[in-house]
C-alpha cells in the first residue's frame, strides 16, 4: 500500500527552489522572456494626501531580470483607503501610515508596499500642462490646463501664469489659447508658471485643410453604386438622384427630385459622377489625421476645423457642434474606419460660420442616420448609407459600391 505525507515547511521549500531551477533550466535556450520569478509593486513607499488617488503597478520578472508581461489582481489587506481590484487605482482613506498593505498578485506570487496617509500636500515640486502638444488649425482655440503636484505625486493646488514663449499664437490669463496665423510645430511654447516652478507644452498649427474636389459628384444630392431606395410617399429630395453602375430607383414620389434630375446607369451622368466620388473619398481618405477620436462618442463635443479620425466605428448620441470659428470656408473632415451610426433625434450643429458644404464624413463600410436624426455634411461611404424614418439631411447621401436607402427622408443638397 502507497502512503502520501503533507511534504514539510523544508520540503516545500526545496520543491518551490527546484521547479524554478528547471523553469530557468528550460527556458535557458530561450530568445524570449521566461516566467515570472519575482513581483514588485511601484510606486513603493507612497506618500497620498487623504481622499486623493494613486494608480499602483506591478512588474513580473523572469530569472534573468526580463520584464514579463503581468495581469495582477489587487487589494488592501493593512487599511489606509480603497483600491479597485483590477486597475490597482488606489484611493487613500485616514491619515497614518500602513506598511505593506497594498498587496499585488499573480501566478501566486504576492509582493506589497506601503502607504503613508497625510492630511496636505508638500511643496510644489512639478506643473504639467494639458494636451501636451496640442493640434489646432490656424486661428484654432484651446483650453490649457496646469496641474501642480509635490515631490510624492500628490495633487496641490495652484493658480499659474499663463504665457506663450515659442510663438504659435496668443494665451490669455485662464490658459485659453488662440493660435496663429502661420502654420508651424511650436516647441514647449505654453508655459505655466507657479512658485519659480514651470511646466511646458507644445503646439502643432496646421493649416486649414482644403476643401475635397466633388466634381462631377457635387450636382447629385444621393448616388448609389447599386440601388436607390425609398419608402415614404413625403420625401423630400433638392439635387440630383443616381445610380451606376446599377440601374434600379425606385419609390421616389411623384415631382422628387425638385429641383433635379434622376439618372441611372454607367452611361448616364451617374457614371461620371461615381469616378469622381472615388477621387474624392480616396483624398479624404489619406489625409493625415490631426485628432483621433477612436472609441468616444461625438455627442456633446464642439470641434475646430480640421481632421478628424476614427479607427474604427464612430457613434453619435446627441448634439455634435462644428464651429468655423468666424470661417465660412472651414473644412472638417471625419475620417472612420469601419461604420457611423446615429442615435435617434442626434443631430450635427453648425456655428460660427460653418457651412455644410464643407464637412465631409469618409465612411470605410456604411452611413446609418438614426429616426429623427438632423445631420449636416457630406456622406461619403464606401458601401451604403441608411436614413432611418423621418432622419433629415442638409448635404450628400454618396455611396461608392452599395446602396442608399430612405424612408420619409428630407434631403438638402447645400
Amino acid at each position: 500500500m502507497l502512503t502520501f505525507r503533507r511534504p514539510s515547511a523544508l520540503g516545500a521549500a526545496v520543491l518551490l527552489g527546484a521547479a524554478l531551477v528547471a523553469g530557468a533550466w528550460g527556458c535557458r535556450t530561450a530568445s524570449g522572456p521566461c516566467p515570472v520569478v519575482t513581483l514588485t509593486v511601484t510606486p513603493n513607499p507612497a506618500t497620498i494626501v487623504t481622499t486623493q488617488t494613486r494608480l499602483f503597478t506591478a512588474t513580473g520578472r523572469d530569472y534573468r531580470g526580463n520584464v514579463v508581461t503581468t495581469s495582477a489582481s489587487w487589494a488592501v489587506v493593512a487599511g489606509g483607503g480603497t483600491i479597485d481590484a483590477v486597475t490597482g487605482l488606489f484611493t487613500a482613506g485616514s491619515v497614518g501610515t500602513y506598511p505593506n498593505t497594498i498587496r499585488a498578485t499573480s501566478g501566486g506570487l504576492d509582493a506589497y508596499a506601503t502607504v503613508t496617509v497625510t492630511n496636505a500636500a508638500g511643496p510644489l515640486a512639478t506643473i504639467t500642462v494639458t494636451p501636451d502638444p496640442a493640434t489646432m488649425v490656424v486661428n484654432g482655440t484651446q483650453q490649457f490646463v496646469a496641474t501642480g503636484r509635490d515631490a510624492d505625486g500628490n495633487v496641490v493646488s495652484i493658480s499659474p501664469n499663463w504665457s506663450v514663449v515659442n510663438g504659435g499664437g496668443a494665451i490669455n490669463g485662464s490658459g485659453f489659447f488662440t493660435a496663429g496665423a502661420v502654420p508651424g510645430t511650436f516647441s514647449n511654447t505654453i508655459r505655466a508658471t507657479s512658485g519659480g516652478i514651470s511646466g511646458f507644452a507644445t503646439v502643432i498649427v496646421t493649416a486649414t485643410p482644403p476643401a475635397a474636389t466633388l466634381g462631377a459628384a457635387g450636382a447629385f444630392a444621393i448616388l448609389a453604386g447599386s440601388t436607390v431606395t425609398n419608402t415614404g410617399v413625403t420625401t423630400t429630395i433638392s439635387g440630383d438622384v443616381g445610380v451606376s453602375p446599377g440601374l434600379a430607383i425606385t419609390g421616389l414620389p411623384a415631382g422628387q427630385p425638385s429641383p433635379g434630375n434622376v439618372y441611372s446607369g454607367v452611361g448616364s451622368n451617374a457614371g461620371p459622377a461615381q469616378a469622381a466620388l472615388t477621387t474624392a473619398y480616396n483624398d479624404l481618405a489619406g489625409r493625415p489625421c490631426g485628432t483621433n477620436l477612436t472609441s468616444l462618442d461625438l455627442g456633446g463635443k464642439t470641434l475646430a476645423p480640421g481632421v478628424y479620425c476614427f479607427n474604427t466605428s464612430a457613434g453619435l448620441t446627441g448634439t455634435l457642434t462644428l464651429d468655423g470659428q468666424g470661417n465660412s470656408s472651414a473644412v472638417f473632415v471625419i475620417q472612420i474606419g469601419s461604420t457611423l451610426t446615429t442615435a435617434s433625434s442626434s443631430a450635427v450643429n453648425l456655428i460660427g460660420g460653418a457651412q455644410a458644404d464643407n464637412v465631409y464624413w469618409q465612411v470605410g463600410s456604411s452611413a446609418t442616420l438614426g429616426t429623427g436624426t438632423a445631420f449636416k455634411g457630406n456622406i461619403l461611404a464606401q458601401a451604403s448609407v441608411s436614413l432611418n424614418n423621418g432622419a433629415s439631411l442638409t448635404g450628400r447621401a454618396l455611396a461608392r459600391t452599395g446602396a442608399v436607402t430612405l424612408d420619409t427622408n428630407a434631403v438638402v443638397k447645400p
